[in-house]
Order: C-alpha cells, then sequence, then structure tokens
C-alpha cells in the first residue's frame, strides 16, 4: 500500500488486522474467555463473559507484565493459560506461547523467515495466528503457513503456499489471517491459476479446494452460516466474494475495493443477517442484506465509516468504530447506525483505533498507545477512563481475556507484548 504522498508511508502500514456475528457466525473450538483467533472467538471483536472494571487507576491499569518480542503486527492469541506472540527476530520468524498470568516463556518454535519487507521496513510477520483443536496455525510475512501443536511447539507440518501457487507478497506482505470452516483452513493466497482462495487440511496442510483468481488483501475472512450450510466470506483486493467452506463454490459476490494505491484490510462483520463491509482510500462502507443466497445492498456511502484497516463493533443495532486514515492523521471514533449510516457521533482528534466490545463497554486502543473506557452509548460518546499506555505504536489488533487486555506497541526494530489489568481476573 503506497500513500498518496511519500513520507507518509512508514506511518500507516494498515496492518492490518481484523469481526462477524450472526447470521450465524459458527466459532471454533474454545473455552470461555479464550481469545483463539483476530478478534475474539467469533472474529468481531466481542468478548464473551468478560466484566471490566468501571474506573481505572489515576496513572492507568496495572501493567501485569510485559514481553520484548521482535518485529511484527500479529496480534495475540490465548488459550487457557497459554499466550500465543507470533514475530521476527533475525532470520527466523517464532511462534512463542509464554504464560497469561506471568508472561514466562513455556516454549518457542523458530521457522526460516525470508520476507525482505515492502512499504514499511517492517520486516515481521503481520497476520494473528489461529488456535483449533490444539493446533496453531500461523501464516508469515511470505506466505509461508505453519502448524505447530498448542501444548509444546511441535512443528506438525509447513506449506509455502506463496511459492506453491505464485502468491504476491504486494506492499507488506501476507496479511489476510486465516480461519477455519468445516473442519478446513481457509486462507486468501492471491494465486495464479485459480489458487486465490485456498482450502487445506488441517492436519496436513495439503490443498482440499482452491478456487477463483481473487488477489489478496490484508482483510481476514469470517465464517457464517448461510442456508444452514458453512460459507466464508472474503474481502479481497477488489472483492466481497461469500464462498461455500465444503467446495469453494461461490454463493454471490459483489464489487469493493479500488485500482492502484488503495487497501481493503477490516475484517468483514456480520449480524442480523446483513454483511457490513468498510474500507478508505475512496472506497466506502457498504452494508447488504444476504437472503436466499442473495445480497442485496441496502446502503453505501464514504461518509459514514471508512475504515482505513480497523474493524467495527456492532451493539444494538449500532456499529462503533473508527472513521478516516492514520497516515492523514484525520482518525474519527464513531458510532453510527447500522441500518442507513447516520453518524449519530464523532470524536474527532481521537485517531485511528482498534474497539473491542464488552457487555455495554467499549475499549479502544489507538495508535499512539491512548486506551480509552467508553459506554456503547449511542446517544453520545460517554468516556469512563482514559490512559497513555505505550510510546510505541499501538497499531496491531488486541487481545481481552479474563480480565486481561494483551496489545502489542511497536518501536523500530522491536515490540513489546504488553498485559493490562482491565476487568475482572
Amino acid at each position: 500500500m503506497t500513500c498518496a504522498h511519500r513520507g507518509t508511508t512508514a506511518r500507516f502500514l494498515a496492518l492490518l488486522l481484523i469481526a462477524s456475528a450472526k447470521l450465524t457466525t459458527a466459532l471454533p473450538t474454545a473455552t470461555g474467555g479464550d481469545w483463539p483467533q483476530l478478534l475474539g472467538p467469533a472474529r468481531n471483536g466481542a468478548a464473551r463473559g468478560e466484566t471490566l472494571l468501571e474506573s481505572w487507576p489515576a496513572a492507568g491499569p496495572q501493567k501485569l507484565w510485559s514481553v520484548t518480542l521482535g518485529q511484527g503486527y500479529a496480534g495475540p492469541v490465548i488459550s487457557g493459560n497459554r499466550v500465543i506472540a507470533f514475530h521476527r527476530i533475525g532470520d527466523q520468524e517464532q511462534l512463542l506461547c509464554c504464560h497469561r498470568d506471568t508472561g514466562k516463556t513455556l516454549w518457542q518454535a523458530n521457522f526460516p523467515a525470508r520476507y525482505a519487507g515492502g512499504v514499511n521496513p517492517d520486516t515481521g510477520p503481520r497476520c494473528t495466528p489461529l488456535i483449533h483443536a490444539n493446533r496453531i496455525y500461523a501464516f508469515g510475512a511470505a506466505g509461508v503457513m505453519h502448524c505447530v501443536t498448542l501444548d509444546t511447539g511441535k512443528p506438525v507440518w509447513s506449506r509455502d503456499l506463496y511459492g506453491d501457487y505464485r502468491g504476491d507478497e504486494g506492499y507488506f506482505g501476507a496479511g489476510s489471517s486465516p480461519i477455519v470452516a468445516d473442519n478446513k483452513l481457509l486462507v486468501n493466497v492471491g494465486g495464479r491459476n485459480g489458487a486465490g482462495l485456498v482450502a487445506l487440511a488441517l492436519e496436513s496442510g495439503k490443498t482440499i479446494w482452491k478456487v477463483t483468481d481473487e488477489r489478496a488483501s490484508y482483510s481476514s475472512p469470517t465464517v457464517v452460516q448461510v442456508g444452514g450450510k458453512t460459507h466464508v466470506v472474503f474481502v479481497t483486493r477488489l472483492n466481497t466474494i461469500c464462498v461455500a467452506a465444503a467446495n469453494g463454490k461461490t454463493a454471490f459476490q459483489f464489487p469493493f475495493g479500488r485500482r492502484g494505491p488503495t487497501v481493503n484490510a477490516a475484517t468483514p462483520l456480520i449480524f442480523n443477517g446483513q454483511l457490513f463491509v468498510s474500507a478508505a482510500y475512496g472506497v466506502g462502507a457498504r452494508l447488504t442484506r444476504i437472503a436466499n443466497g442473495k445480497a442485496t445492498e441496502v446502503w453505501s456511502n464514504d461518509t459514514s465509516m471508512s475504515s482505513q484497516y480497523s474493524t467495527c463493533v456492532f451493539h444494538r443495532q449500532f456499529l462503533y468504530g473508527t472513521h478516516g486514515r492514520e497516515d492523514f492523521n484525520n482518525g474519527e471514533l464513531r458510532c453510527i447506525e447500522a441500518q442507513n449510516g447516520r453518524v449519530r457521533w464523532k470524536v474527532p482528534g481521537f485517531g485511528v483505533a482498534n474497539v473491542l466490545l464488552s457487555e455495554d463497554r467499549l475499549l479502544a486502543l489507538n495508535t499512539t498507545g491512548q486506551l480509552t473506557l467508553a459506554a456503547a452509548d449511542s446517544s453520545e460518546f460517554r468516556k469512563l477512563a482514559q490512559a497513555s499506555v505505550s510510546r510505541g505504536t499501538t497499531r496491531t489488533v488486541p487481545a481481552l481475556s479474563r480480565g486481561l487486555l494483551l496489545f502489542r506497541a511497536n518501536t523500530r526494530s522491536k515490540s513489546d507484548l504488553v498485559a493490562l489489568v482491565v476487568g475482572k481476573r
């Protein structure tokens, strides 16, 4: 992703990462409080069973621990007492497992790294790992998929998908996190000769099916049940496409995206039989009604919620999220009516932020390390607490589990994984 103005590119690596909830959404195997994939159990930014603190100490939430990592923008994932981080140190991409309560290292697994960097000089992985049935699946920046055991980090298989299917590293390397559906691992490879979307066997990594010539984006797919069958919605480079998990057959698709220096990066969000997609760069947002295998536009514009890379959360008929671009320094926190896009309130100067939802509370972490606790109130913006929690760049999607917010802060050649106490543990 190049910017319209040189010199701004390194500041906005829209990486990316990013929801869904009801049509309905098929959930991965997880116990209460787990955060097994990008944007949580339902890949929609909502934390189940969390009770956030009503207020914070004057200095901000308590820091429980922090761990120094290498490069990358992959978000943390959590299963039980295991926290998984995916990063790069030197010429190795590493999966690191540490204890949720202490940050102590439990195991690590290393893999050769060959990504040389693009618009942004960071050469670490961008895709958030996925935990499913005692396995971890991690998609590296150069398009190599790895599978290891959750308990010990023992390698199970690796597959060079970009090498096999001539995938393109694009502006930032591989940035679409994989998803499990119908006992398959699905990923937007963006390969040639009908390998745009690829389904892999969980136990071996072998290809089960491959379809379309859709190019890869930085948006991660969402699993939904449509007509009683499991489907997956992908926002690719230039389209939104829904395919059957069983065989890759297209249920529907519509154009979404623009050619040139643009990016699709926010994850599609599904609620009440509808699909919401959003992007910046003049693309805008669109709400689509899905019924009888057809997708009908409800509304679309470029003024309501044009998200550069962060994903909205849905609560009681309203969407909460970020409108604007990090590199243009015009990010606003907004609440809009889901059914028509009407802006109910906005907070200019808030910055681009990843927003999580817990019951009727919002946790918003912007890219400059400002963490905000607010009410999910459509009538007005009600800030309940706010603190500066990092001096690094906090662009990566955080995780919320058992009272802890885990986020990643990047500073030049390294990053820190930080655990803050924000709820009842």
